[in-house]
């Protein structure tokens, strides 16, 4: 599978920008841990692009990401992709045993929070956001509460990492593709 045929999927389901531009920051932390690890970075990087491509069809706990899993089982995708999006969200009761899975956890809700932090700053830059000030939105509960602070923080443990170098890492591998994200 290439990222050119996972593009299409992710735009042939979700047409909102915000869900498209958090799947480019999700494919960028998972790239830039890809190449951290040893890992294969067009795997690592396609996996972050659709781990989220059937959330605007299907966007109930029930649905999502079973059918997403679902297509991706159907277009003969591999099984370690389609296991390590399941496991992306707790609720699916999916364990996450690979690096890949892990990863994916530990970047996905983080990114979104630090496109969140970019959003209010007073640039809308990622170059003006943080350690600091990510973490200093983490404490206030009424910011983006939508996102788990709890699974950002079991993310790095799980991944094995300390929170304010996975923070940093992941801002620096959102930064590299600022331009896509208008950030």
């Amino acid at each position: 599978m290439t990222r050119n045929e996972a593009l299409a999927l992710l735009t042939e389901y979700t047409q909102k920008e915000a869900l498209i531009k958090h799947a480019l920051g999700v494919e960028a932390a998972m790239r830039a841990y890809a190449n951290k690890f040893g890992e294969d970075e067009e795997a690592w990087g396609i996996v972050g692009l659709i781990h989220d491509f059937d959330y605007e069809k299907y966007p109930t706990m029930e649905d999502h990401p079973f059918k997403g899993a679902e297509i991706l089982r159907q277009r003969n995708y591999p099984e370690e992709w389609i296991q390590a999006i399941l496991g992306h969200g707790d609720h699916t009761g999916v364990p996450r045993t690979t690096p890949m899975a892990k990863t994916l956890y530990a970047v996905d809700e983080l990114s979104g929070f630090i496109m969140a932090v970019a959003y209010v700053r007073p640039n809308k830059q990622l170059s003006e956001v943080g350690v600091k000030s990510v973490k200093k939105k983490m404490k206030d509960k009424a910011f983006a509460r939508q996102v788990s602070r709890e699974d950002i923080r079991r993310g790095a443990e799980e991944l094995g990492v300390d929170l304010e170098e996975h923070i940093d890492f992941v801002i620096k591998a959102m930064r590299s593709i600022s331009d896509q994200l208008g950030l």
